[in-house]
């Protein structure tokens, strides 16, 4: 089966730069693009979805709790109606902008603590599940496979993508290393590929504790933050390639 590649997009902020979209838009097949909430403005959405558009890559919402201040990896106990609200905000913005840029959005993916809290808050999963039954149900989302959101978006009739994480260890339960633990974030490309491989090919990636867990995947992602992120990309897509797999995005 095909695999995509896809990575954070459009997080500068202002005069603030982050990332390098610019070069990011050639090698990955899905770019993951902030609406405004933890990162990215208005200006800055537009560039990045001009850039998707001209590289035929696909144009996904990255939506987020409303933290610029902490880049959208707090955890908000927001009620859920209000979170609802805060991810319609999002793509209603997202989807104007793309509009202009030539494109459309394909499919949503929540960032940072959002992402990880609807792994297993239910509340905050159903919130998320609403905002896209209301917006477009025909798009599907990102998460991890046996997630909370990925059975209540599942059940919904939604269209609900597993994604593995090349820069980021995983746990024995299958679930993200937190990013404040030794470890956490891999930054080695020859690493990050060889691991990717794998699991494509095999179902299997290794945990921090040496363990083997198993799922398969329909997407991988590439933080646009982590330091080396655009030759970490690179050479995930050149070894996938020379491992005769092919590269699509999934929406």
């Amino acid at each position: 089966m095909p695999i995509d590649l896809n990575s954070d997009s459009g997080e500068s902020f202002g005069n603030w730069p982050m990332g390098d979209d610019a070069t990011m838009m050639r090698i990955v097949t899905s770019a993951n693009v902030a609406c405004g909430f933890h990162a990215g403005d208005a200006s800055v959405m537009r560039t990045t979805t001009g850039l998707a558009a001209e590289n035929s890559v696909a144009v996904g919402a990255h939506v987020s709790y409303q933290d610029l201040a902490n880049f959208g990896r707090v955890f908000h106990d927001v009620p859920a109606n209000n979170l609802t609200n805060i991810v319609l905000y999002q793509l209603g913005a997202l989807s104007a902008i793309a509009a202009k840029a030539g494109t459309s959005i394909r499919y949503v993916k929540p960032h940072g603590a959002l992402y990880n809290a609807i792994i297993s808050h239910e509340a905050h999963a159903k919130a998320v599940v609403a905002a896209l039954k209301e917006f477009d149900d025909s798009l599907p989302i990102l998460c991890l496979p046996n997630s909370v959101i990925f059975d209540t978006a599942d059940r919904a009739g939604l269209r609900p993508v597993v994604e593995a994480f090349a820069d980021r260890a995983y746990t024995p339960e299958g679930t993200l290393v937190s990013r404040r633990e030794a470890g956490a974030v891999i930054t080695d490309p020859d690493v990050a590929a060889e691991r990717m491989v794998r699991l494509v090919a095999d179902g299997v990636i290794e945990a921090i504790d040496g363990s083997d867990v198993r799922f398969e995947a329909e997407s991988i992602c590439v933080h646009g933050d982590t330091p080396s992120a655009v030759s970490l990309a690179q050479q995930v897509r050149e070894a996938l390639t020379a491992a005769g797999i092919e590269l699509k995005a999934f929406a």
